[in-house]
């Protein structure tokens, strides 16, 4: 049970640290310092829920289903392209002059950012990436299957992965607060974001 267990984080682990659309998310999340456990946790459940897609052998219905992977395929890159040119629109003109960092954490605003966007930001993020099908759904769904009676193990060790990461990854971050307090920083952190995006959105729709 135990090395099936390590087996499932070893791989969820390797595939989720990848510099990715969710991964930028979740650190300019934490860097700021808004609705972070909630982001953590959004990201660490589907996840979840996707593994247990893909174990449960959904995967191999889907795989035979390609127009739905194409019509993601499309909404993804098209939502990443708009939030990369958002990124864009940030560092070229922002907003504020800078984040104002204190003891409670940073504010950009003179109140708390509301919930429901950022938590549906989160959701497409996730749910709109291809990728995140071909990783969670399909390979790790399929190298579970090859254990057996203890693939559910396996997708446990696995979904421990994505919950370790992202919580690390959305607190520690609040680390950086101070060193990015500085309109020049958060352009650059908005200029990276948005070539990033962008890039992927290009990727998923360039010709292979």
């Amino acid at each position: 049970m135990l090395p099936t267990v390590l087996a499932g984080f070893g791989l969820g682990l390797s595939l989720i640290v990848a510099i990715g659309a969710q991964n930028l998310f979740v650190l300019r999340q934490g860097i700021r310092r808004e609705r972070v456990v909630a982001v953590a946790l959004v990201c660490a459940l589907s996840d979840a829920v996707l593994i247990a897609v893909g174990v449960s052998g959904i995967g191999a219905i889907l795989h035979a289903v390609p127009w739905l992977i194409d019509a993601v395929r499309w909404a993804g890159a098209l939502f990443l392209g708009g939030y990369g040119l958002l990124a864009a629109r940030r560092a070229l003109r922002p907003a504020h002059a800078a984040l104002q960092v204190s003891d409670e954490g940073p504010r950009d605003a003179e109140r708390a950012p509301r919930l429901a966007p950022i938590v549906l930001t989160c959701l497409a993020l996730t749910w709109l990436n291809p990728h995140v099908y071909l990783d969670t759904v399909f390979l790790l769904g399929s190298v579970a299957n090859t254990h057996g009676a203890d693939r559910w193990w396996f997708a446990a060790g696995a979904a421990a992965a994505s919950v370790l990461w992202f919580f690390s990854l959305a607190l520690g971050a609040r680390h950086l607060g101070r060193r990015l307090a500085t309109p020049r920083s958060w352009r650059i952190v908005d200029g990276v974001i948005a070539v990033v995006m962008i890039a992927l959105a290009v990727s998923l729709v360039w010709p292979r």
